[in-house]
Parts: structure tokens; C-alpha cells; sequence
């Protein structure tokens, strides 16, 4: 296990320490504070224990991804592009540190780069809390040449004699605020999140309570190959949902009508299925459908009762047979493991499957199994159908829990000092 805040003395010390604060902005007010509340415990510790500063730093979006599409969108339509115009109220943490401030009651001092912030993180006044520009403004950040990352988590280990990693969601991310910057302070260790996220992911990995259901959906089955086949050591059922499904139907000969599939990942949908019968893990596939003639949010649903589509609709959703296989699945789950929703939730019409599988979810919570819901889609779909509150653990990280559950070593963790 890692060491974390509670297993070092705080007191007196300078802490620069990694959050996840890439949250949804739209003109420069936060949307959805998920990802900021999850950080509070942490925060909070560490500001009781009476460090000298705490300074904080995350990264916010892509910029340079972002920036790159909008200077092509801009060209296209003949436009001129104002690189310093598009990025002064884009990729900005001060609304962030603003926020902050609001939700922790005191005042959160935003720090305008990465770079040349040591003489002013001094001059703080004892137990101020500060927060640091975008790591992503500095090419450093991400860069694949590790001496060029070396030079900004140099700087950043400068403002802090311990290095506190509370950014589970960019855990899988080996950059220099993430991993590197640990090479160069004494002390680095996890945050309370950091320690709550790998205390509920790691029994799913190795020893859940039996029997474990596994619910796995989302579009496509090339992303989740790693976390399926990892899953087999554990799992007495795999739940597959979502557009994936279709790709593992067409594999198994049924028709998909228009649905989304994955031609390419058809024999690996075959070995898929051919390893859970061989180590008598159940594959529960959808037997009905909620279809569509269309994708888009405004399309009539139409039931069809049978596992195959016909040619001119679009499974957009699991009809009420496959809900009900669902349910008996669950019934006795003593552990479960929700990622990826079961239909395309965000349209309305077709939202009723995921629903009722977080209900499902939920139910099992009640009955006392271990429930983890990890991914971002999932979460996504928890928290819209206010429901977070109901599962064991819902998992900030969706890139990073799912390589956590693919057994991958994550850089954000390996950096961390162990117990």
C-alpha cells in the first residue's frame, strides 16, 4: 500500500500537491464540481495540520489539442486566429481557484504559470493556500524527451518539500506533475482520494468478495479488451452492454441492423467469449432492443423483441428482457463492477436501460455487495441520475481506472513511497 498524508507529519512544511481539477467549464464557470468535492478531505487534512503552504496545480483540458482545432476551424472559414485572443478566458485555473475558495472558506491565492513562482510561494503567509496556472500551458508538461520534463518538475518540486498526489483521474498519465516531479523532493507520497480510489479498485483486481458480476458497456470493445480479459480471473458473470455489444452479437452470427460495431475486433470478441466458457465465467449478451432509424436525441425508440436488429434500425438501448436477465444476474452479486452505460444515455428516449441498471446497482449496495463504478461515462450517468450516493465507490478516474483494472502499473502511483 502507499503511504499517505496521514502517515508523515505535515506540520510546518511546504506541500505542492497534484490535483485532478480538470472539470467542465463553460465561459469560465465550473459545471460540474465532481472532481473538486473529491479532493476536499485531502485539502482539508492537510490545511488541519498546519503546513507552512499548500500550493496546488492540475492541468484543464488540452490546450494545445484545442487550440489546434479551433486555429483549423478558423482557417476554413477564412478567419484570422488570435492564439493569446482564444486562450485568455480558455484553460484557466483562476475560475477553478476562485471556486475553490468559495467551497474551502478561504482565500485561494492563484499563481498566474508554472515557472518562476518560488519567490512569491515564500513570501505566503503561514498556511496560505495557493494554486498554480495549467500545467498543460508548458509543452514541458507532456513532453516524451524526460530531460525536457525533468525542467518543470524540477521548478514545481521547488515550492514544496513534500509532493502530495491526490490526482487519481491523471494517475495513468506519466507527466511531470504526475510522476516525474517525485524524483526531486524528498518526500512523495498519496492523498486521501488517491488512497480511497486504490483501497476500492484493488479487491476487484485481485480478491472481490464472490460472486463478483462485472457490468461493462460503452461504444467500443477495442478499449475495454484489457479490462474484459482481466476481469475473467475474478468474475462469475460479464454483463455486456452498450455499443460494444453489438460487435460481440455480429461475432456470435446474430444481425445488427445499423448498429454501431467494431468489424475489426470481431475475432477478438470470438477469443473473448471462448475464454470466459473455458474458465465458466456467464456472458450476458442483450436479447431485446430499444432501436432507432436514427441517431440523434429526437428519434422515435422502437421496441424489438428479439436479440436480432433488422437491417434498417439502430440498437440504441436494452429492451426489457435484457433488463430482466440483468436483474437475475445481479441477484445474488456479492461484488459488482459497473463500467460504460448500457445504452445511449444522454438522449432521453434512450436512457431508461442505464437508469435501471444504476438502480440495479444500487439494490445490490443495499443487500451489503461491494459496488465500484469506474469510467467516465458511468459516472456520468450515476451522477444524472442522482444516484452517486448509493454505490460503494464511484471512481474519479475514467482513463486511469480503467488501466488500473487492466492491471497496469499507473506512473502517478508507482512514484508514490509504500507502507
Amino acid at each position: 500500500m502507499i503511504k499517505t498524508v496521514r502517515d508523515i507529519s505535515l506540520t510546518g512544511k511546504r506541500i505542492i500537491m497534484r490535483v485532478d481539477f480538470n472539470v467542465p467549464m463553460k465561459d469560465g464557470i465550473v459545471q460540474d464540481d465532481t472532481r473538486i468535492v473529491a479532493a476536499l478531505p485531502t485539502i482539508k487534512y492537510i490545511l488541519e495540520q498546519k503546513p507552512k503552504s499548500l500550493v496546488l496545480m492540475s492541468h484543464l483540458g488540452d490546450p494545445e489539442k484545442d487550440a489546434a482545432k479551433a486555429k483549423e476551424k478558423a482557417d476554413k472559414e477564412g478567419k484570422p486566429f488570435d492564439l493569446e485572443k482564444y486562450f485568455a478566458g480558455k484553460h484557466r485555473m483562476k475560475p477553478v481557484a476562485d471556486y475553490l475558495s468559495k467551497l474551502l472558506g478561504v482565500e485561494v491565492v492563484f499563481l498566474p504559470s508554472c515557472f518562476g513562482q518560488k519567490a512569491a510561494i515564500d513570501a505566503l503567509p503561514f498556511g496560505s493556500v495557493a494554486m498554480l496556472e495549467n500545467t498543460r500551458f508548458h509543452k514541458e508538461e507532456t513532453a516524451k524527451d524526460p530531460t525536457l520534463q525533468e525542467v518543470l518538475a524540477k521548478e514545481l518540486a521547488s515550492y514544496g518539500e513534500i509532493y502530495v498526489n491526490d490526482a487519481f483521474g491523471s494517475a495513468h498519465r506519466a507527466h511531470a506533475s504526475t510522476a516525474t516531479i517525485a524524483k526531486f523532493v524528498p518526500t512523495a507520497v498519496g492523498g486521501l482520494l488517491m488512497e480511497k480510489e486504490v483501497a476500492n479498485l484493488e479487491p476487484m483486481l485481485h480478491n472481490p468478495p464472490k460472486p463478483m458480476v462485472a457490468i461493462i458497456g460503452g461504444a467500443k470493445v477495442s478499449s475495454k479488451i484489457g479490462v474484459l480479459e482481466n476481469l475473467l480471473k475474478n468474475a462469475s458473470a460479464l454483463i455486456i452492454g452498450g455499443g460494444m455489444a453489438f460487435t460481440f452479437l455480429k461475432a456470435i452470427g446474430v444481425t445488427i441492423g445499423n448498429s454501431l460495431v467494431e468489424d475489426d475486433f470481431l475475432e477478438t470478441a470470438n477469443m473473448l467469449l471462448e475464454k470466459a466458457a473455458n474458465k465458466d465465467v456467464k456472458v450476458v449478451l442483450p436479447v431485446d432492443h430499444i432501436a432507432a432509424d436514427r441517431f440523434a436525441p429526437d428519434a422515435k425508440p422502437i421496441i424489438v423483441d428479439s436479440q436480432a436488429l433488422p437491417d434498417n434500425l439502430i440498437g440504441l438501448d436494452i429492451g426489457p428482457k435484457t433488463l430482466a436477465l440483468y436483474a437475475e444476474t445481479l441477484e445474488d452479486a456479492k461484488s459488482v463492477l459497473w463500467n460504460g452505460p448500457v445504452g445511449v444515455f444522454e438522449f432521453d428516449a434512450f436512457a431508461k436501460g442505464t437508469e435501471e441498471v444504476a438502480k440495479l446497482v444500487a439494490e445490490a449496495t443495499e443487500r451489503g455487495a461491494l459496488t465500484v463504478v469506474g469510467g467516465g461515462d458511468s459516472v456520468a450517468a450515476v451522477n444524472k441520475f442522482g444516484l452517486a450516493s448509493k454505490m460503494s465507490h464511484v471512481s474519479t478516474g475514467g482513463g486511469a481506472s480503467l488501466e488500473y483494472l487492466e492491471g497496469k502499473v499507473l506512473p502517478g502511483i508507482a512514484c508514490l513511497e509504500q507502507k
